[in-house]
């Protein structure tokens, strides 16, 4: 640590923290990309069972949704990393363990979103996949989630930035991390305006890039499409 700072210490203040705050940055995109991934995966499954006509199904659905959209994520993350290897002697390493409760937390949230979006679809939509004879998989696959994909997107821009900041939570189970990062700078130099007023930046820069990306694949989607039949 000592070493690290004075090799940076020719630069002028507050850039001087910059190189030892980025050494987290790579595990907080790794955290928010696969956290990202697993959300958008148990999104889309949950929030079209919650619309199955399987009851199993719709309550599997509901099960989740309410047990991860109505805990902590900071206690899920002590639950999963300290408390399930006492009951099972599974023990995932922390970065995992911050991937899989950070997409299963939001990806809760994300199916609401799903199920909203299919219930937005009108439903001569449906009617008329019926006519085609389109079986209830076809309809789903190739007429309605097609259609509700477009309202999803703005929601799910949003749920992706709250995870972004659902990273910092990782920081709690010893992941290296730009908050961490942050901290172990803090207790060495006694800079806090300056420590924390970077990494509001650079998690804000975060933010606006994952707005952009979602800004872009709404336009790109939204091409040529009338939103499922509105005027």
């Amino acid at each position: 640590m000592s070493e690290l700072l004075s090799n940076i210490e020719n630069l002028p203040p507050p850039f001087d923290l910059l190189p030892f705050l980025l050494q987290g940055l790579h595990i907080t995109v790794i955290l928010a990309a696969g956290g990202s991934l697993v959300a958008i995966v148990l999104s889309v499954l949950f929030g079209v069972w919650s619309k199955s006509k399987d009851p199993i199904l719709r309550w599997l659905s509901s099960i989740y949704i309410t047990l991860f959209r109505g805990a902590s994520a900071l206690i899920l993350l002590y639950w999963f990393y300290f408390a399930l290897p006492e009951l099972t002697n599974i023990r995932l390493d922390a970065i995992t363990t911050g991937i899989l409760v950070l997409g299963a937390n939001v990806g809760a949230y994300g199916a609401e979103v799903v199920r909203a979006s299919l219930d937005s679809v009108p439903k001569g939509q449906y009617q008329a996949a019926a006519a085609l004879n389109l079986n209830r998989w076809q309809t789903m696959r190739y007429v309605i989630f097609p259609q509700a994909v477009l309202s999803m997107i703005p929601p799910f821009g949003n749920l992706m930035i709250e995870l972004l900041k659902g990273t910092a939570l990782v920081s709690t189970i010893t992941v290296a991390d730009l908050t961490l990062q942050g901290k172990f700078l803090r207790d060495d130099t006694h800079r806090s305006f300056e420590i924390f007023g970077l990494l509001l930046i650079i998690y804000f820069l975060l933010s606006i890039c994952i707005t952009g990306a979602f800004r872009l694949l709404e336009r790109r989607l939204s091409h040529g499409r009338d939103y499922g039949g509105g005027q």
